[in-house]
Protein backbone atom coordinates (compact mmCIF):
# COMPACT_ATOMS: atom_id res chain seq x y z
CA UNK A 1 0.00 0.00 0.00
CA UNK A 2 2.53 2.57 0.71
CA UNK A 3 4.40 1.84 -2.38
CA UNK A 4 1.09 2.36 -3.97
CA UNK A 5 0.78 5.44 -2.46
CA UNK A 6 3.86 6.79 -3.13
CA UNK A 7 3.56 5.80 -6.88
CA UNK A 8 0.65 7.50 -7.12
CA UNK A 9 1.92 10.97 -5.46
CA UNK A 10 4.60 10.93 -8.38
CA UNK A 11 1.64 10.01 -10.44
CA UNK A 12 -0.19 13.14 -9.34
CA UNK A 13 3.27 15.59 -9.51
CA UNK A 14 3.34 14.87 -12.81
CA UNK A 15 -0.07 15.14 -14.10
CA UNK A 16 0.36 18.89 -12.19
CA UNK A 17 3.36 19.55 -14.16
CA UNK A 18 1.82 18.60 -17.82
CA UNK A 19 -1.20 20.70 -16.58
CA UNK A 20 1.28 23.99 -15.48
CA UNK A 21 3.54 23.67 -19.14
CA UNK A 22 -0.59 23.38 -20.88
CA UNK A 23 -2.21 26.36 -19.78
CA UNK A 24 0.94 28.38 -18.68
CA UNK A 25 2.97 27.85 -21.77
CA UNK A 26 0.86 26.27 -24.54
CA UNK A 27 -2.28 28.26 -23.68
CA UNK A 28 -1.76 31.06 -21.51
CA UNK A 29 -3.87 33.22 -23.94
CA UNK A 30 -7.34 32.69 -24.89
CA UNK A 31 -7.68 32.01 -28.30
CA UNK A 32 -9.46 29.68 -30.95
CA UNK A 33 -7.96 26.20 -30.88
CA UNK A 34 -8.20 24.72 -34.68
CA UNK A 35 -9.23 20.87 -35.38
CA UNK A 36 -5.50 20.34 -36.55
CA UNK A 37 -4.18 21.19 -33.20
CA UNK A 38 -7.07 19.70 -30.97
CA UNK A 39 -6.09 16.41 -33.06
CA UNK A 40 -2.23 16.97 -32.27
CA UNK A 41 -3.18 17.35 -28.43
CA UNK A 42 -5.31 14.11 -29.19
CA UNK A 43 -3.03 12.06 -30.58
CA UNK A 44 -0.16 13.43 -27.98
CA UNK A 45 -2.59 12.36 -25.05
CA UNK A 46 -3.39 9.10 -26.15
CA UNK A 47 0.39 8.18 -26.89
CA UNK A 48 1.42 9.44 -23.39
CA UNK A 49 -1.39 7.11 -22.38
CA UNK A 50 -0.20 4.18 -24.33
CA UNK A 51 3.58 4.72 -23.11
CA UNK A 52 2.25 4.79 -19.86
CA UNK A 53 0.36 1.93 -19.94
CA UNK A 54 3.81 -0.04 -21.79
CA UNK A 55 5.65 1.09 -18.04
CA UNK A 56 2.84 -0.70 -16.43
CA UNK A 57 3.62 -3.96 -18.85
CA UNK A 58 7.12 -3.98 -18.15
CA UNK A 59 6.94 -3.28 -14.57
CA UNK A 60 4.15 -5.21 -13.82
CA UNK A 61 3.13 -7.71 -16.40
CA UNK A 62 0.62 -8.30 -18.83
CA UNK A 63 -2.48 -8.28 -16.79
CA UNK A 64 -2.05 -5.11 -15.10
CA UNK A 65 -1.19 -3.10 -18.04
CA UNK A 66 -4.51 -4.60 -20.26
CA UNK A 67 -6.60 -3.62 -16.71
CA UNK A 68 -5.17 -0.11 -17.51
CA UNK A 69 -5.78 -0.55 -21.34
CA UNK A 70 -9.60 -1.73 -20.60
CA UNK A 71 -10.11 1.02 -17.39
CA UNK A 72 -8.70 3.64 -20.59
CA UNK A 73 -10.83 2.39 -23.11
CA UNK A 74 -13.88 2.49 -21.65
CA UNK A 75 -13.89 5.92 -19.66
CA UNK A 76 -12.49 7.55 -23.18
CA UNK A 77 -15.66 5.92 -24.61
CA UNK A 78 -18.06 6.89 -21.80
CA UNK A 79 -16.51 10.66 -22.11
CA UNK A 80 -17.73 10.93 -25.42
CA UNK A 81 -21.06 11.32 -23.83
CA UNK A 82 -19.45 14.64 -22.07
CA UNK A 83 -18.74 16.06 -25.26
CA UNK A 84 -22.16 15.84 -26.48
CA UNK A 85 -23.08 17.66 -23.08
CA UNK A 86 -20.37 20.63 -23.15
CA UNK A 87 -21.32 21.43 -27.20
CA UNK A 88 -25.41 21.67 -25.48
CA UNK A 89 -23.77 23.61 -22.86
CA UNK A 90 -21.21 26.42 -23.96
CA UNK A 91 -24.16 26.65 -26.97
CA UNK A 92 -26.64 27.36 -24.39
CA UNK A 93 -24.82 30.36 -22.83
CA UNK A 94 -23.61 31.49 -25.97
CA UNK A 95 -19.85 30.89 -24.57
CA UNK A 96 -17.18 32.50 -26.66
CA UNK A 97 -15.54 29.70 -28.59
CA UNK A 98 -12.08 31.40 -27.00
CA UNK A 99 -13.27 31.29 -23.68
CA UNK A 100 -14.30 27.35 -23.60
CA UNK A 101 -10.71 25.96 -23.38
CA UNK A 102 -10.13 27.52 -19.86
CA UNK A 103 -13.86 26.76 -18.84
CA UNK A 104 -12.25 22.88 -19.90
CA UNK A 105 -9.20 23.17 -18.41
CA UNK A 106 -9.81 24.03 -14.68
CA UNK A 107 -13.16 22.03 -15.18
CA UNK A 108 -11.10 18.98 -15.75
CA UNK A 109 -8.49 19.93 -12.70
CA UNK A 110 -11.55 19.77 -10.58
CA UNK A 111 -12.89 16.71 -11.68
CA UNK A 112 -9.18 14.68 -11.25
CA UNK A 113 -10.06 15.72 -7.77
CA UNK A 114 -13.48 14.50 -7.71
CA UNK A 115 -12.55 11.64 -9.62
CA UNK A 116 -9.99 10.55 -6.76
CA UNK A 117 -12.52 11.01 -4.29
CA UNK A 118 -14.71 8.67 -6.12
CA UNK A 119 -12.50 5.83 -7.03
CA UNK A 120 -11.64 5.63 -3.54
CA UNK A 121 -15.15 6.00 -2.25
CA UNK A 122 -15.50 2.59 -4.75
CA UNK A 123 -13.11 0.44 -4.35
CA UNK A 124 -13.19 0.98 -0.49
CA UNK A 125 -16.76 0.26 -0.67
CA UNK A 126 -16.30 -2.89 -2.71
CA UNK A 127 -13.01 -4.13 -0.23
CA UNK A 128 -15.36 -3.81 2.80
CA UNK A 129 -18.61 -4.92 1.56
CA UNK A 130 -18.57 -7.11 -1.59
CA UNK A 131 -21.93 -7.51 -1.71
CA UNK A 132 -21.72 -3.55 -2.97
CA UNK A 133 -20.43 -4.69 -6.94
CA UNK A 134 -24.17 -6.39 -7.16
CA UNK A 135 -25.76 -2.37 -6.74
CA UNK A 136 -23.15 -0.84 -9.08
CA UNK A 137 -23.55 -3.62 -11.35
CA UNK A 138 -27.75 -3.44 -10.93
CA UNK A 139 -27.26 0.76 -11.57
CA UNK A 140 -24.85 0.18 -14.58
CA UNK A 141 -27.28 -2.24 -16.38
CA UNK A 142 -30.29 0.27 -15.26
CA UNK A 143 -28.47 3.03 -16.72
CA UNK A 144 -27.77 1.48 -19.90
CA UNK A 145 -31.09 0.96 -20.15
CA UNK A 146 -32.42 4.06 -19.65
CA UNK A 147 -30.04 5.54 -21.75
CA UNK A 148 -31.45 3.10 -24.59
CA UNK A 149 -35.08 3.98 -24.35
CA UNK A 150 -34.66 7.92 -23.11
CA UNK A 151 -35.26 9.83 -26.12
CA UNK A 152 -32.72 12.88 -27.08
CA UNK A 153 -34.08 15.80 -25.56
CA UNK A 154 -32.50 19.50 -24.63
CA UNK A 155 -30.35 20.00 -21.84
CA UNK A 156 -31.61 23.06 -19.38
CA UNK A 157 -28.95 24.30 -17.33
CA UNK A 158 -30.93 26.81 -15.52
CA UNK A 159 -32.54 23.70 -14.01
CA UNK A 160 -28.73 23.27 -12.18
CA UNK A 161 -29.49 23.42 -8.63
CA UNK A 162 -25.97 24.18 -7.68
CA UNK A 163 -25.75 27.00 -10.01
CA UNK A 164 -30.05 28.10 -8.71
CA UNK A 165 -28.55 28.26 -5.10
CA UNK A 166 -24.41 29.87 -6.55
CA UNK A 167 -26.94 32.41 -7.99
CA UNK A 168 -28.80 33.17 -5.16
CA UNK A 169 -25.04 33.76 -2.92
CA UNK A 170 -23.18 35.42 -5.33
CA UNK A 171 -24.36 38.53 -8.38
CA UNK A 172 -23.45 37.52 -11.47
CA UNK A 173 -22.50 40.05 -14.58
CA UNK A 174 -24.84 40.08 -17.59
CA UNK A 175 -21.87 39.85 -19.83
CA UNK A 176 -18.39 37.98 -20.61
CA UNK A 177 -15.79 40.18 -19.44
CA UNK A 178 -12.56 38.27 -21.35
CA UNK A 179 -11.48 34.97 -20.17
CA UNK A 180 -12.51 35.99 -16.52
CA UNK A 181 -14.24 34.19 -13.51
CA UNK A 182 -14.43 37.21 -11.11
CA UNK A 183 -14.68 40.98 -11.76
CA UNK A 184 -14.12 43.47 -8.86
CA UNK A 185 -16.64 46.34 -9.36
CA UNK A 186 -16.65 49.27 -7.19
CA UNK A 187 -15.09 47.52 -4.32
CA UNK A 188 -17.20 44.27 -4.75
CA UNK A 189 -16.59 40.96 -6.17
CA UNK A 190 -19.03 39.79 -9.37
CA UNK A 191 -19.11 36.59 -10.21
CA UNK A 192 -18.79 36.43 -14.43
CA UNK A 193 -21.19 33.96 -17.23
CA UNK A 194 -18.48 32.58 -17.55
CA UNK A 195 -17.84 31.12 -13.85
CA UNK A 196 -21.69 29.49 -13.89
CA UNK A 197 -20.66 27.84 -16.72
CA UNK A 198 -18.03 26.20 -14.87
CA UNK A 199 -20.39 25.03 -12.09
CA UNK A 200 -22.67 23.57 -14.37
CA UNK A 201 -19.81 21.54 -15.91
CA UNK A 202 -18.41 20.33 -13.11
CA UNK A 203 -22.04 18.96 -11.74
CA UNK A 204 -22.05 17.27 -15.18
CA UNK A 205 -18.81 15.92 -14.88
CA UNK A 206 -19.80 14.56 -11.12
CA UNK A 207 -22.80 12.87 -12.73
CA UNK A 208 -20.95 11.53 -15.49
CA UNK A 209 -18.58 9.81 -12.98
CA UNK A 210 -21.20 8.12 -11.26
CA UNK A 211 -21.43 5.58 -14.30
CA UNK A 212 -17.91 6.24 -15.25
CA UNK A 213 -16.35 4.87 -11.92
CA UNK A 214 -18.22 1.26 -11.45
CA UNK A 215 -17.71 0.72 -15.26
CA UNK A 216 -14.11 0.72 -14.45
CA UNK A 217 -14.36 -0.63 -11.10
CA UNK A 218 -15.80 -3.49 -12.95
CA UNK A 219 -12.43 -4.31 -14.75
CA UNK A 220 -9.96 -4.42 -11.80
CA UNK A 221 -10.26 -2.72 -8.06
CA UNK A 222 -6.72 -1.59 -8.08
CA UNK A 223 -6.69 1.95 -7.26
CA UNK A 224 -3.70 2.62 -8.99
CA UNK A 225 -4.87 1.12 -12.15
CA UNK A 226 -8.44 3.01 -11.63
CA UNK A 227 -7.37 6.08 -11.14
CA UNK A 228 -4.56 6.66 -13.37
CA UNK A 229 -6.58 5.11 -16.24
CA UNK A 230 -9.60 7.55 -15.59
CA UNK A 231 -6.94 10.29 -15.27
CA UNK A 232 -5.31 9.99 -18.58
CA UNK A 233 -8.54 9.91 -20.29
CA UNK A 234 -10.15 12.94 -18.93
CA UNK A 235 -6.37 14.78 -19.81
CA UNK A 236 -6.79 13.95 -23.13
CA UNK A 237 -10.76 15.32 -22.96
CA UNK A 238 -9.92 18.83 -24.17
CA UNK A 239 -8.18 18.23 -26.77
CA UNK A 240 -10.94 15.20 -28.41
CA UNK A 241 -13.55 18.26 -27.63
CA UNK A 242 -12.39 20.52 -30.19
CA UNK A 243 -11.36 17.83 -32.62
CA UNK A 244 -14.66 16.54 -32.07
CA UNK A 245 -17.04 19.28 -31.87
CA UNK A 246 -17.86 19.79 -35.09
CA UNK A 247 -18.50 16.35 -36.34
CA UNK A 248 -19.68 14.37 -33.23
CA UNK A 249 -23.34 14.46 -34.60
CA UNK A 250 -21.92 12.17 -37.23
CA UNK A 251 -21.23 9.42 -34.49
CA UNK A 252 -24.70 9.08 -34.61
CA UNK A 253 -24.32 4.99 -33.17
CA UNK A 254 -21.32 5.62 -31.24
CA UNK A 255 -24.23 6.52 -28.16
CA UNK A 256 -25.56 3.04 -29.01
CA UNK A 257 -22.37 1.57 -28.88
CA UNK A 258 -22.28 3.28 -25.43
CA UNK A 259 -25.41 1.55 -24.26
CA UNK A 260 -23.51 -1.53 -24.73
CA UNK A 261 -20.78 -0.98 -22.79
CA UNK A 262 -22.38 -0.22 -19.74
CA UNK A 263 -24.51 -2.98 -19.60
CA UNK A 264 -22.08 -5.48 -20.72
CA UNK A 265 -19.90 -4.13 -17.64
CA UNK A 266 -23.09 -3.94 -15.52
CA UNK A 267 -24.15 -7.71 -16.14
CA UNK A 268 -20.19 -8.38 -15.82
CA UNK A 269 -20.09 -7.32 -11.95
CA UNK A 270 -23.57 -9.17 -11.93
CA UNK A 271 -22.26 -12.74 -12.37
CA UNK A 272 -18.45 -11.88 -11.07
CA UNK A 273 -19.29 -14.97 -8.03
CA UNK A 274 -20.57 -17.37 -10.81
CA UNK A 275 -18.20 -16.40 -14.02
CA UNK A 276 -15.31 -14.19 -13.57
CA UNK A 277 -14.70 -13.01 -17.23
CA UNK A 278 -11.20 -12.20 -18.25
CA UNK A 279 -9.74 -8.81 -18.47
CA UNK A 280 -8.61 -9.87 -22.41
CA UNK A 281 -12.36 -10.41 -23.37
CA UNK A 282 -13.19 -7.78 -21.56
CA UNK A 283 -11.07 -5.55 -23.28
CA UNK A 284 -12.06 -7.02 -26.60
CA UNK A 285 -15.94 -7.09 -26.25
CA UNK A 286 -15.16 -3.47 -25.25
CA UNK A 287 -12.82 -2.35 -28.34
CA UNK A 288 -15.20 -4.12 -30.70
CA UNK A 289 -18.45 -2.31 -29.85
CA UNK A 290 -16.15 0.66 -30.02
CA UNK A 291 -15.52 0.01 -33.56
CA UNK A 292 -18.22 -1.23 -34.69
CA UNK A 293 -20.06 1.48 -33.15
CA UNK A 294 -17.93 4.11 -35.29
CA UNK A 295 -18.04 2.19 -38.14
CA UNK A 296 -22.03 2.38 -38.77
CA UNK A 297 -21.89 5.42 -38.16
CA UNK A 298 -20.15 6.32 -40.74
CA UNK A 299 -21.48 3.61 -43.61
CA UNK A 300 -25.14 4.59 -42.52
CA UNK A 301 -24.88 8.46 -41.67
CA UNK A 302 -28.19 9.27 -42.92
CA UNK A 303 -30.11 7.03 -40.17
CA UNK A 304 -29.15 10.41 -38.31
CA UNK A 305 -31.66 12.34 -39.14
CA UNK A 306 -34.25 9.44 -38.59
Amino acid sequence: MSNQIFLLIIFNVFVVAMLALDFGFFHRKARVISVREALGWSGFWIALSLLFCLGIYLVSGQQKALEFLAGYLIEKSLSVDNIFVFIMIFSYYNVPHSFQYRVLFWGILVAIIMRAVFIIAGASLLGSFHWFIYIFGAFLVFTAFKIAFQKDKKINPEKNLVLRLFRKIFPVTESYDEPRFLLKKNGKYFATPLLAVLLVVETTDIVFAVDSIPAVLSITTDIFIVYTSNIFAILGLRALYFALAGITRRFYYLRHGLTFILLFVGIKMLISEIYKVPVGIALGVIATIVTVSIIASVIWPEFENK
